[in-house]
């Protein structure tokens, strides 16, 4: 037994040293790239260059914000928007695909020229209503498609009428038309001739001497005014038509101090006519839940010069 182990040791140590390495994993080699393939690009970074914008650009587009007119909850008589009409304003008309909006002028006014900036997209035409001297014309538009703008100039015999489409998915104005206090204040003056009652109210009065300086603020009642104006003497507060069926504001004049004097005014038709020029009055309405709505007299050379609803 000595002896098997003594030549198994012996055996063992006169092994080659190739023969106790216990051989390792082998290790793929690594794969080489193909010759053709493209390098990886670094991200680019990208720099917007913000080009400046033309201040001769800026003054136009911030004049037409000015001068747009949005229709006005107060404004509406049902369904159709009563806006009341300046020189030089744009008013929004909002149409809808498969609706058609009508949009009346005055009257007895006739029609000149319709043109509008995209007459692909749109259907524009006109009609009439009525006979004689209610005869009415009628300029009706409607949308191809949602998401469309565009403009439309309106010229009759009388004046130009300024009016932005803008094509909304659902939504239409059913129909639009005018007040004209202008031609309303000549009425009253043709009124006056013929009621000695009401010649206070329009005595002297001169359409071409009018301002329109006035800021509307406050609650956004029903019987809202659309706008305020005077002739140099008087100071007239134009109503919406909604007013002939609802409770009537008393009129309030605020002193430098704040203090609230209750004016003397008098109502013809739509209008509050007040014998006298003032910096801040208010209309009041209501015990409990008070409607407050402030008309201010401001700069002759703010925007509001032109008539503009608040």
């Amino acid at each position: 037994m000595t002896f098997i182990l003594a030549v198994s040791a012996i055996a063992l140590a006169t092994a080659p040293a190739s023969a106790q390495i216990v051989a390792s994993p082998k290790v793929p080699p690594p794969v080489a790239a193909p010759a053709n393939a493209p390098a990886s690009k670094s991200p680019i970074n990208r720099v917007r260059i913000k080009h400046p914008i033309n201040p001769n650009v800026a003054r136009v587009a911030a004049a037409n914000r000015a001068a747009t007119q949005e229709p006005q909850s107060q404004g509406f008589v049902n369904a159709a928007q009563v806006f009341p009409f300046t020189d030089g304003a744009i008013y929004q008309v909002y149409t809808a695909p498969g609706a058609v909006t009508d949009i009346a002028l005055q009257p007895g006014e006739s029609l000149v020229a319709v043109a509008a900036g995209d007459t692909v997209r749109w259907v524009i035409g006109d009609t009439t209503s009525g006979t004689g001297a209610d005869k009415r014309t009628h300029i009706l538009v409607k949308p191809f498609a949602s998401g469309l703008a565009t403009n439309l100039v309106i010229t009759t015999d009388r004046r130009s009428y300024h009016v932005q489409l803008t094509a909304t998915a659902r939504t239409a104005m059913a129909a639009l038309s005018w007040t004209y206090p202008a031609d309303q204040l000549i009425a009253l003056r043709r009124a006056a001739e013929q009621a000695a009652a009401a010649a206070p109210v329009a005595e002297g009065l001169s359409v071409d001497s009018l301002h329109f300086n006035y800021a509307i603020s406050g609650d956004q009642a029903v019987w809202r005014p659309l706008r305020a104006f005077d002739d140099g003497r008087q100071t007239f507060v134009e109503f919406p038509a909604s007013i002939a069926v609802g409770e009537a504001p008393p009129f309030f004049i605020i002193g430098p101090a704040g203090e609230a004097e209750l004016a003397n005014y008098r109502v013809r038709s739509r209008f509050y006519v007040i014998d006298r020029i003032f910096d801040v009055a208010e209309l009041r309405l209501g015990t409990k839940k008070q409607q407050i709505v402030r008309i201010s007299r401001v700069a002759e050379d703010s925007a509001l010069r032109t008539g503009k609803r608040s």
